[in-house]
């Protein structure tokens, strides 16, 4: 087991004992364990086997022993006890917004509901409206939670089906049979949700059947649906539906360009083809009224890569992110694609956390590793007073963290780590600190952390007012969606964008994989009003300081260059920059 696997199991031995209604500092333990584990650097297989594992803070010698059992046999008693003393749907019910443990252990208790299924049969008539805890507008959430699980069911975050995809795509390219391979579809487009993954592969017809077998038979694959000389389909054991396409070298063009789409990009570029007397499909270029069936059509265009099929029709290429029919035909027709960003880019980011709230590395733990990274610098924001169940910290703490900076400062060479804050935006638009207080930061980000079922006017007016601060420098997650988990609060965000503008406000794509927000539809509009952008991982451990790279996806769906990105500034640059904001 490595330390992704046993993190998972010690995180829902927490929720299961939430569920349990057991001891709360039980349940924080295995929760922090589950932290701790995650972000852990060195094989946590090698920590239990030298010993070292009971070191680590926050892992006593209970879990410890856990840990040891879980890695020599792949199982754990203690879990598999609690999982059978509880029904499976509780956990799954966790999956509705705004009903956590407790209510569910009433649920369970009062009326014994153990599944969405019976949990919406309630709903709908009336039976939560008397329990404690609950009432008539708790039940209307529910139902409108239950809505929006269902609207996700069988959709995944982005890392999840990228990291699904590129073990299958690590495999296969051993197969000598193989000429190209490729991710296709919303993956390759670096869509923020994933409904499947399709990969594309180019080979001998006689070589097909291997590649096949191969495909079906990797270790991933949960269950085989469809099997055939192009075409296979399984579903994987992380639940996404993955097909297989087979086609020849020629062809490996024009299905990679139609398989990756989007639907509304391919229809325009049909339509484009039309205008030089050509019919495009996935199979390549034919003469307008010729038969475009697969191995029928008389070939007019050769073309070796997709950059050809953008040239023969007189087009820039266009990179797989834009591919959304926004826009970018007209520009790749016009000489005006953007030179989008790209990881290189980036110099340094902000809103990270640390052990000082609710973070799990040091300061100087994640300072060295975005040295690693080959970063000149990093900003520093921890929750500010209000979000105490975030450890949001008090100007005492924060005057010490102050200090540790400054301290660590003086050790590096061409590398600084920037003093800031994740200030909560109070319901009055007002600031969680003081001027006086706000003033001792290198920068100042904003944010939204509460009451989030304020009207969109009111909400809007709320965060203009936050941002109108003379000490604030950035708005992270502006909608404070949770993808697949929470819906965005209502916000006008045009007029937040126009005020970030007014203000010379920044504006945050919180590159985290739940929220990646701003969402990349805005990211333009932003561009346009001249919003400058920071692409912030908001990370709480060193591991999650590469979410950076899931934000530069975002940001190139969203059009954006190097220049509209201030995290493409070096320190010196950046220094002056904080200095005049």
């Amino acid at each position: 087991m490595d330390n992704k696997q046993v993190a998972e199991i010690l995180e829902q031995i927490g929720t299961l004992l939430d569920l349990k209604g057991e001891n709360p500092f039980k349940c924080r333990a295995y929760h922090n364990a589950s932290r701790i584990v995650a972000a852990l650097t060195t094989d946590v297989k090698q920590l239990a086997e030298t010993g070292e594992l009971r070191e680590v803070k926050g892992i006593g010698e209970g879990l410890a022993e856990k840990i040891d059992e879980l890695i020599k046999t792949g199982k754990l008693g203690y879990y598999e006890e609690l999982k059978k003393s509880l029904p499976p749907g509780l956990v799954e019910m966790l999956r509705v917004p705004g009903l956590g443990p407790k209510r569910i252990k009433i649920l369970y208790e009062k009326l014994n509901i153990t599944t969405i299924e019976k949990l919406k049969e309630a709903a709908e008539k009336k039976q939560l409206e008397e329990l404690e805890g609950f009432g008539e507008k708790i039940e209307e959430n529910i139902l409108r939670g239950i809505e929006l699980v269902k609207k996700h069911a069988d959709k995944f975050l982005y890392p999840v089906a990228k990291e699904a995809a590129d073990r299958i795509v690590s495999e296969l390219k051993n197969l000598k049979a193989i000429n190209r391979i490729e991710v296709a579809g919303s993956l390759r487009r670096r869509k923020e949700i994933i409904g499947d993954i399709d990969i594309l592969t180019s080979a001998k017809s006689s070589d097909t059947d291997k590649i096949m077998k191969a495909f079906t038979s990797h270790p991933d694959v949960a269950k085989v649906t469809a099997t055939g000389e192009t075409k296979s389909s399984v579903v994987l054991k992380s639940g996404i539906n993955c097909d297989l396409r087979v086609v020849s070298d020629d062809e490996f063009p024009f299905a990679l360009s139609y398989f990756t789409g989007s639907k509304e990009h391919n229809v325009e570029m049909r339509s484009i083809s039309k205008k030089f007397g050509l019919s495009l499909n996935e199979y390549g270029f034919s003469e307008l009224g010729e038969e475009e069936k697969r191995g029928k059509a008389k070939r007019k265009i050769k073309c070796s890569d997709e950059a050809d099929i953008f040239k023969t029709l007189g087009l820039l290429y266009v990179p797989p992110e834009l591919r959304e029919n926004m826009g970018e035909i007209e520009a790749a027709s016009q000489n005006k694609m953007p030179d989008l960003i790209e990881e290189k880019d980036i110099r340094g980011t902000f809103h990270c956390h640390t052990n000082y709230s609710d973070g799990v590395n040091t300061l100087e733990e994640m300072a060295k590793t975005a040295q690693i990274s080959g970063w000149e610098y990093l900003g520093i924001a921890e929750h500010s007073k209000s979000a105490a169940y975030a450890g949001g910290l008090s100007v005492d703490k924060l005057k010490k963290q102050i200090k540790e900076i400054d301290l660590l400062n003086l050790k590096f060479k061409n590398f600084r780590i920037f003093k800031g804050i994740e200030v909560d935006i109070l319901t009055d638009g007002s600031l969680d600190y003081d001027s006086k207080t706000l003033r001792s930061f290198d920068f100042v980000i904003v944010a939204i952390h509460s009451k989030f079922g304020m009207s969109e006017k009111d909400m809007t007016r709320r965060i203009i007012r936050g941002m109108k601060n003379k000490a604030v420098t950035m708005l992270a997650h502006p909608t404070g969606r949770l993808l697949l988990e929470r819906e965005a609060y209502p916000v006008n965000m045009p007029e937040v964008i126009k005020a970030a503008a007014d203000f010379g406000v920044t504006i945050e794509i919180n590159a985290h994989p739940l929220r990646l927000d701003l969402d990349w539809r805005l990211c333009k509009f932003a561009k346009g009003k001249g919003v400058k952008i920071a692409i912030n991982p908001d990370a709480h451990n060193t591991k999650e300081l590469i979410y950076v790279d899931y934000g530069v996806g975002i940001a190139r769906k969203g059009w954006l260059e190097a220049k509209d990105v201030i995290n493409t500034m070096g320190l010196n640059e950046m220094e002056k920059w904080l200095a005049k904001r």
